[in-house]
């Protein structure tokens, strides 16, 4: 390139020309104007069948199932079966038996988390450019602020640290220890400023500014946007179903509380996807953006936090080695793709997320990190299904409930399960047999929402929505090999999930010799033998919110600094302390 000094008439003029071309090389060196925004958003124990997209009529989703119609279905995303597990599985992209996740969840009350010598995928993407912000749940750890989200890759935080809260007090109780405290927190600082507010539509709102703040800056910088919903999770056990009167009017056809509560739950969230599209088409950033919806992991239809969530026809719910617990309704939109509209049917695991957008940001990865999930987003954006994928589900070997979960290829091995075995059959179906009245136009229900439009509008898809739904809705008929029961507390099961996904038929007394189930039953050990031990701890009475002006917080930080409130010393017995003053006041006296 050769520029003729003459032709700027001054110096002022030159050295602007060449601060453009020194920005304009840098944005090509870097890449920086490329990166796509990431958008995430995470429902919380939402059930396999609960979106609209699966084929039940019961209650509509329509904007979740025009992002899934628009964009890829992803059949088949496994998560763990559990909050904690799953959301360090996203984060770190390593399977939780790797990072010492794998055992339960962590309850407000144990001093432990994500092990701080972990890397998340907040610090992966804030260090190549991005801004990161999540809103919502975290529960990865708060015992320590080392522990936090703004601690661990985020720039912004707006939710909650722990399990769960309220939708409208944001606090969580502890109902066996006598603790309840609020749990709210604009990055590090408690605030109450939500209180009284829906706890969907605070989530919503902050994701929406933060996309509008950002576009209207009009910065290079790409969004990693994590929203983490409390929806549908059960709020605490006095008061677990909790819905906007408008929401629950909506759903008056369904005779069962528990139920219409839900589905108004799942309603709201369903609005929260369609209001962060709308914002993301007002600021222009949709052409280049990625969209993401998925869950956490299945809905518990019974037992703890039961919300009559539904993951039929697939075997078992939450917390269990089924695939109810396991497979994630999920779908991603993003102009890349060059199978728009479309079912995959690839094997993708949760931890898979981390390098497969990493990719898609054109981010190479530190081989040092050791990552279990694979860079998936060739086979992503082309439409593959030809990688066979080794999935650990879960490898607990707790003493009172020991299980597993393992996935190759089609094959499933299960050996081992939770709550003595009775969530392991098939629930959900006639929760209820009402239908929502909308569904007799749902193509032109799904057509009008605004999701629909701004996202065809960008790129348009096949659009033929029924195909669509059908080839997303899973089908159980009888196992050409036949129904066998699987007793996994009495001997391990094998099931070709492929042909099988309902787990109808156990192959393990026809396979159990075989090379097939030696080989995987041999791999399951070498992962076992290799685990990290689980972080769990025992619970700790000095996380008691009483301690801190009711507020849940990280209290070894607190306890080692020494600021415990004067709450704390309330439970100090200063009786002995007064009569020795008094003893003393009275011998001075005399």
């Amino acid at each position: 390139m050769s520029i003729h000094l003459g032709k700027f008439s001054s110096f002022a003029q030159l050295l602007t020309v060449g601060l453009s071309l020194c920005v304009a090389l840098n944005g090509v060196i870097t890449g920086a104007s490329v990166k796509p925004n990431i958008i995430i958003i995470m429902a919380d124990d939402l059930g396999f069948n609960d979106v609209s997209f699966r084929g039940s009529n019961n209650f509509l989703t329509p904007n979740i199932d025009a992002l899934a119609y628009s964009g890829v279905i992803l059949n088949n995303l496994y998560a763990a079966p559990m909050c904690t597990p799953s959301r360090a599985a996203l984060l770190t992209g390593k399977y939780p038996i790797n990072t010492g996740m794998q055992h339960y969840v962590i309850v407000n009350d144990q001093p432990w988390g994500l092990p701080l010598n972990e890397t998340t995928m907040a610090e992966v993407f804030r260090g190549n450019g991005y801004r990161t912000s999540l809103l919502g749940k975290w529960h990865l750890g708060m015992s320590q602020r080392n522990f936090t989200p703004t601690q661990r890759g985020f720039d912004r935080h707006l939710g909650y640290l722990g399990a769960y809260v309220d939708y409208y007090t944001q606090s969580y109780e502890q109902k066996s220890k006598g603790y309840n405290g609020h749990d709210f927190r604009d990055n590090l600082k408690s605030t109450h400023d939500q209180v009284g507010k829906y706890v969907t539509d605070v989530l919503t709102d902050a994701a929406v500014q933060e996309i509008e703040d950002h576009g209207s800056k009009n910065e290079s910088q790409p969004l990693f946007l994590l929203l983490n919903h409390l929806a549908p999770h059960a709020a605490n056990d006095d008061d677990p179903m909790q819905a906007p009167a408008d929401e629950l009017a909506h759903f008056s056809y369904i005779q069962n509380e528990t139920h219409r509560y839900y589905a108004a739950m799942v309603s709201r969230l369903d609005r929260s996807v369609g209001l962060v599209i709308d914002a993301l088409a007002r600021q222009e950033m949709l052409q280049n953006s990625i969209v993401l919806f998925l869950s956490d992991n299945g809905g518990p239809t019974e037992g703890q936090h039961a919300t009559t969530a539904s993951n039929y026809p697939l075997r078992g719910q939450k917390n269990s080695p089924w695939e109810g617990a396991l497979r994630s309704s999920a779908a991603i939109w993003s102009t890349e793709f060059e199978r728009l509209g479309s079912v995959w049917k690839q094997q993708i695991y949760i931890g898979d997320l981390l390098p497969t957008l990493a990719a898609a940001a054109g981010i190479t990865l530190d081989p040092g990190l050791h990552l279990d999930g694979l860079n998936l987003w060739s086979a992503l954006k082309y439409g593959y299904e030809s990688v066979e994928r080794e999935i650990v589900h879960v490898i607990d070997e707790d003493v009172e409930e020991p299980h597993l979960s393992y996935t190759r290829g089609k094959w499933k091995v299960i050996s081992g399960t939770t709550s003595g075995g009775i969530y392991d059959g098939w629930m959900g179906e006639g929760i209820t047999d009402e239908n929502d009245p909308r569904y007799e136009f749902y193509e032109d229900v799904i057509r009008n929402t605004s999701v629909w439009q701004h996202l065809q509008g960008v790129s348009t898809g096949p659009g033929n929505i029924t195909e669509l739904r059908e080839q997303a809705r899973i089908e159980c008929p009888d196992p050409a090999t036949g129904i066998k029961s699987c007793m996994p507390l009495e001997a391990p099961c094998l099931f070709d999930i492929e042909a099988d996904p309902c787990e109808l038929s156990n192959l393990y007394e026809e396979y159990k010799n075989s090379t097939i189930f030696l080989d995987l039953w041999s791999r399951i050990q070498q992962f076992a033998k290799q685990a990290h031990p689980p972080n769990n701890k025992p619970a700790d009475p000095e996380c008691d919110p009483r301690f801190y002006h009711n507020e849940w917080t990280w209290w070894q930080d607190e306890q080692a600094s020494g600021s415990a409130s004067l709450g704390q010393m309330k439970v100090i017995n200063f009786f002995p302390i007064c009569i020795l003053v008094c003893i003393i006041s009275l011998v001075i006296t005399i």
